[in-house]
């Protein structure tokens, strides 16, 4: 995954980078990098839907006056999932009739669906790739709206910084998913 040619117009976004930086340790460090997959989310509408602010059951908001982020789309683990499986049931709570062909996340492990095996009321049965690092509980929410993926920086000096040749600040960085991670959890 790569995020390139980020525009660094101050100093606060520049310390705010190599704080980061620092951070991260280099290729050591790990991160949580989001996703893209709006094009492809089972959104109910059939579109990009924002994800809608609610109050607490009991109409309270957070201490500050902000509201709870609910998920536009909402998606469980029908049965248990254990570590290696590359089929997974997945229960449709809130989502578009396709489960097909989508991506979701479990902390922050990133996994893509095929077409569905079979497909018994709101429960889709689907191969999934990669194969399940993380033991998934049934009935764990699956991370649909903004799916993400534990990765390091590509190299130690993967956010090294400077201006270009016109003078103006660009900053590029290089992530790869870090299944090491995931081998050493296994």
């Amino acid at each position: 995954m790569d995020l390139v040619g980020i525009p660094v117009y101050s100093q606060a976004q520049r310390r705010t980078w190599l704080a980061i930086r620092q951070q991260l340790g280099g290729r050591a460090g790990l991160i949580a990098v989001p996703a893209s997959s709006f094009d492809t989310a089972p959104y109910v509408s059939g579109e990009i839907e924002a994800t809608p602010e609610v109050s607490f059951d009991d109409a309270t908001t957070f201490d500050d006056g902000t509201l709870y982020e609910q998920p536009a789309i909402t998606v469980v683990a029908h049965s248990l999932t254990p570590i290696g499986a590359t089929i997974i049931s997945l229960r449709a709570v809130d989502v578009a009739a396709d489960l097909s062909g989508v991506r979701f996340s479990f902390n922050h492990a990133l996994y893509e669906t095929g077409p569905a095996i079979d497909v018994t009321d709101d429960v889709w049965t689907v191969p999934v790739f990669p194969s399940i690092r993380q033991l998934i509980p049934a009935g764990a929410e699956l991370e649909f709206d903004n799916p993400s993926c534990l990765c390091h920086l590509a190299d130690d000096r993967g956010m090294d910084g400077g201006l270009d040749m016109v003078g103006f600040e660009r900053r590029s960085v290089s992530f790869v998913e870090a299944t090491d991670y995931w081998n050493e959890q296994a």
